[in-house]
């Protein structure tokens, strides 16, 4: 499907089912808006090769923007991310929508054992921001001026798409494989689980990072670098959301007081308990249990 507006063009290509490549270029002096449904079993892949645009989510309340000859990495298991898209004057884009599934089986050869969809992370979001590598940039302009017969364009665009992910994905400009920033080495995995149950279960007071990697085996950085791949966030921000979901279930419980809860979940002090527990829900603890009322 094409579609021109003044001096903007678009162009969408279906490559296959959850596979679909959208192209914008904006040649006008006026930003052109772009809108689209988009499930939540998506990865949204968007490259600005030229120019600038940004991104509006929830009316306009939330914006971001992506900058020239950077891509943004979007998946939100959790919530839709419909695409509502501001092209600036003078800018090219090229997205990828890949369903998930689709997504690990490019990658994995176990396409049924994907850590990143584990009961333990089923419902976290993965973002990334990062500056397009030269050869993705190289693959990514051959896509924007491909004149190949009709006949067969499409075998040759879906071409140049596996070969950018394999670009885009491949850890360095030296490495050699394939790289999927969802799946650590797997037998890495059992350890970032034990790391995950060991700050879990001495949430009052964990380890330090340099302490729980020693523990589990592994060095700091495969640690930090596959925590965040399996559970979509940092140690201890996730450790941080576990804690306030587990007082939140306590003083649902209604068997702890607020200090109680916020002993348990490891504040020395109920002052800095509240401001956690507000900074994440909203509200301060007291106020929630009023509100179960």
């Amino acid at each position: 499907m094409s579609e021109n507006i003044a001096e903007s063009t678009f162009n969408e290509t279906n490559l296959e089912n959850g596979f679909l490549l959208l192209e914008f270029k904006n040649n006008s002096i006026e930003p052109q808006r772009f809108e689209r449904d988009i499930d939540s079993t998506y990865i949204q892949l968007h490259f600005c090769i030229h120019g600038n645009a940004k991104f509006h989510f929830n009316n306009g309340a939330y914006t971001f923007d992506v900058l020239d000859q950077h891509s943004i990495l979007l998946y939100n298991p959790q919530q839709k991310l419909p695409i509502n898209l501001e092209i600036r004057p003078k800018s090219t884009l090229i997205s990828l929508l890949i369903s998930i599934k689709k997504f690990h089986s490019l990658f994995s050869k176990e396409a049924g054992y994907i850590p990143f969809l584990s009961d333990e992370n089923i419902n976290r979001k993965y973002y990334d921001d990062s500056v397009i590598k030269p050869t993705v940039l190289i693959v990514l302009q051959q896509l924007l001026n491909a004149n190949i017969n009709s006949s067969i364009r499409d075998l040759y665009i879906k071409g140049k798409i596996y070969e950018l992910l394999s670009l885009h994905f491949q850890k360095d400009e030296a490495a050699t494989g394939e790289y999927c920033p969802f799946l650590v080495d797997e037998r890495d995995v059992a350890k970032i689980r034990k790391a995950k149950d060991i700050i879990i279960a001495r949430m009052a007071e964990p380890p330090t990072l340099q302490e729980l990697a020693h523990e589990v085996g592994l060095n700091l950085k495969k640690l930090k670098e596959g925590f965040k791949q399996i559970y979509g966030d940092t140690v201890y921000s996730f450790l941080f959301d576990y804690k306030m979901e587990h007082a939140r279930k306590l003083l649902e419980g209604n068997q702890h007081n607020v200090n109680e809860v916020g002993l348990k979940v490891g504040y020395s002090t109920a002052s800095h308990f509240i401001a956690a527990f507000k900074k994440k829900f909203g509200t301060t603890p007291k106020q929630y249990v009023l509100s179960l009322s």
